[in-house]
């Protein structure tokens, strides 16, 4: 068994996934214990206990054992926080730099409320007794947890480790800036540190309440923390980095739709009672960027989530005799029940008025005035009564109830209870549907390719209609209300390093992903099934390598494996062509790679190309490809003439092709890298390991 549990600010949800096919075998939900004196950590065992309970299985059964937390969010939206000793470190004219830290203590923590800060600076962290001054002065000022830093420490980090030496001798947590990020900026890397030291102590007596708490249950697998990236992290990473944690709410529902439901390219919609959460998957990848805490950007990588404040709970506002808004303001907030929800009896002599739900509200929110009191007309309410809400779903009712419910709305507006449900949808989905296609732009997913996936317990509330409205495909997710705890229990070991390597070598290149690659290991992944992805963005000269891997080989069920049929029919749904014209180009033990041609007058025929796995889901996209098949041992030599053929010269300089290699089980990504010499490197790195006959399939696609 693969078990995730996600604990959440009301309830925490576990469940119980098969670890061969992938399958949901049970959930259980119970209150956050916020209270008890174990903490959260209490509802963690009490979750996991039931689950055991209803599968009739034991502790020594679970092979994987992740949570995710809202925690350190919430602890710096609430602005519980430990008081931080900054200790700057600098002489001359460098150490003004340093000096200026002190200006963090200005960050807003929460309105009314600056970021604990206590500054104090030595000049040669040699000095033992300067030291220990510093750290004296912090402390008695009221610090709990330390930070070093010094300029340029990303590449000289001695001074910082010496202040370290000297400050462990006081017993405090204490970390250095250049262990949280190796990026350079003083003041960003600072500030990203000063932060994950705050919420430092809270997180390591949650950790250590919770590690001994599942040990004490039986309990042998190793335990994992939700990233704000998708993956998981060991218990021991957590304790250097509880910042990975941040903003991993929503990453979680990501990692379920990315690993269940098995989305390459697309857009995921996690839908509450409130809001939703929108998210980017893209070429089997979630979509990250440096995120912002405190109003401040940071070095955290967090998943790219932009929030609507739509959801299944939103509340319909009229003027004008129309629907012109629903939401942000949600029954939920507003502690009024969902109209479709209520019986006949409580409906009865129901009569629409508009009101402001709560003080400060707008007054044209429509609610029933009814004999069973007063209800509110939801989002909810007019997705059942059009018949989007699939039987069963979480947000399902009585369509005969919903409508019911909105005929009051309906006269109101002079149309009938479908039109008037449509101007619920339509009002409420426009926010998400400008969202969601601008990230569509910003991440260039190509509309033919695109799905739209919807996650949450609202998520029929939204993602239909959305669906309808842009006319891409669109599904709810299965088990849909417990997806967060879902993509826990399958997300995978991730680790990111980055570096400014100005003018980076091959050799630099290659030490980047060997210390991406060896810091998943170290966490538990397995070394045969790491995949590694390095990008070089010569702009910033920045290097990026993002590690990911299984923490142990998932054999799945070889019986659910899809036919050829099968996988030639949705190979041409997605290239959206007549199977009879999708062609197999090329094809590895674990993959297969289908193509077609599309002729253009005038214009130079396209090859678009895809890569479906054993299961018949599409894994790589390529709108215009030449594929090579190959061995191992003579891939090299071919790459390097494919490279040749595909690299593209213009005004932005000469640009080589995005190549992706087909090998064994995995698909090594080297699009991330402009030039010849390093992308031929890192492809040698990806086949060193290989017997000399294994089959690679070549994926090339040329940079316009």
């Amino acid at each position: 068994m693969r078990v995730g549990i996600d604990v959440g600010g009301t309830f925490t949800d576990a469940v119980a996934v098969d670890a061969a096919t992938l399958g949901l075998v049970a959930q259980v939900k119970v209150p956050t214990s916020h209270h008890h004196e174990d903490g959260v950590a209490h509802g963690i065992v009490e979750a996991l206990d039931r689950l055991l309970k209803d599968i009739g299985r034991a502790p020594g059964d679970i092979t994987f054992l992740a949570h995710g937390t809202t925690q350190a969010t919430n602890a710096l939206l609430e602005g519980d926080v430990a008081p931080v000793g900054l200790i700057g470190i600098g002489t001359g004219p460098g150490a003004l730099p340093t000096r200026r830290l002190a200006r963090l203590a200005t960050l807003e923590l929460t309105p009314g409320k600056r970021f604990p800060l206590h500054y104090a600076h030595v000049a040669d962290p040699g000095d033992t007794a300067a030291v220990r001054a510093a750290v004296d002065a912090v402390t008695a000022a009221g610090a709990e947890v330390l930070v070093a830093s010094e300029p340029f420490g990303v590449d000289l980090p001695d001074g910082e480790r010496a202040v370290l030496d000297t400050a462990r001798e006081y017993g405090l947590p204490a970390t250095a800036a250049h262990e949280i990020t190796s990026l350079y900026g003083l003041r960003k890397r600072t500030r990203t540190a000063v932060v994950n030291a705050a919420i430092l102590p809270r997180m390591l007596a949650t950790a250590d309440l919770v590690d001994r708490s599942v040990a004490a249950a039986g309990v042998t697998a190793p335990l994992m923390v939700m990233r704000c990236d998708g993956g998981v992290m060991s218990l021991a990473e957590m304790r250097r980095r509880p910042l990975l944690t941040v903003l991993s709410g929503p990453a979680a529902g990501v990692a379920g739709a990315l690993m269940r439901e098995r989305v390459s390219e697309g857009v995921f919609l996690e839908t509450g009672g409130t809001s939703t959460d929108i998210s980017v998957i893209r070429r089997g990848k979630v979509a990250v960027r440096h995120a912002t805490i405190l109003g401040r950007s940071s070095y955290l990588s967090a998943l790219d989530v932009r929030t609507v404040g739509v959801g299944g709970g939103s509340m319909v506002r009229i003027a004008g005799g129309r629907v012109h808004a629903v939401g942000p303001r949600s029954a939920h907030i507003a502690g009024l029940p969902y109209a479709c929800f209520a019986g006949p009896a409580d409906l009865a002599g129901a009569r629409l008025v508009t009101v402001a739900p709560l003080d400060g509200d707008a007054g044209d929110h429509a609610v029933l005035e009814a004999a069973g009191g007063r209800f509110a007309l939801t989002l909810t309410c007019a997705a059942n009564a059009l018949g989007r809400v699939p039987e069963g779903d979480f947000a399902a009712c009585d369509p005969e109830a919903a409508r019911t419910a909105l005929k009051p709305l309906a006269d109101a507006l002079g149309t009938d209870v479908a039109g008037a449900a449509r101007q619920v949808l339509d009002a409420g989905v426009r926010q998400v549907r400008e969202v969601t296609e601008a990230m569509m732009r910003d991440y260039r997913l190509d509309r033919d390719t695109t799905v739209l996936v919807g996650g949450g317990g609202g998520a029929a509330t939204v993602t239909p209609h959305l669906a309808a409205a842009t006319g891409l495909p669109g599904r709810i997710a299965g088990h849909s209300e417990v997806i967060s705890p879902i993509g826990v229990a399958l997300a995978l070991v991730r680790e990111q390093i980055e570096r400014i390597l100005p003018g980076a070598t091959q050799e630099q290149i290659l030490g980047v992903r060997g210390e991406a690659e060896a810091a998943v290991v170290a966490q538990g992944a397995d070394p045969g099934a790491v995949e590694v992805e390095v990008t070089v963005d010569p702009q910033t000269n920045t290097v990026r390598a993002v590690a990911t891997g299984a923490t142990e080989l998932r054999t799945q069920d070889r019986t659910r494996r899809a036919g050829d049929a099968e996988r030639l029919d949705a190979a041409a749904a997605s290239l959206r062509a007549d199977p009879s014209a999708v062609r197999v180009l090329a094809a590895t033990p674990t993959h297969t790679v289908y193509g077609t041609e599309r002729r253009r007058r005038l214009r130079r025929t396209r090859h678009p190309v895809r890569v479906l796995d054993a299961d018949g889901v599409v894994r790589l996209h390529a709108a215009d490809a030449t594929v090579a098949s190959t061995t191992a041992g003579e891939a090299p030599e071919l790459l390097a003439e494919l490279v040749r053929g595909a690299t593209s010269y213009g005004d932005g300089g000469v640009r080589a092709p995005a190549v992706r290699l087909l090998i064994g089980s995995r698909i090594a990504d080297l699009s991330g890298v402009l030039e010849a010499g390093p992308l031929l490197a890192l492809a040698r790195g990806e086949l060193r390991a290989r017997a000399a006959e294994e089959p690679v399939v070549a994926v090339v696609e040329a940079r316009t």
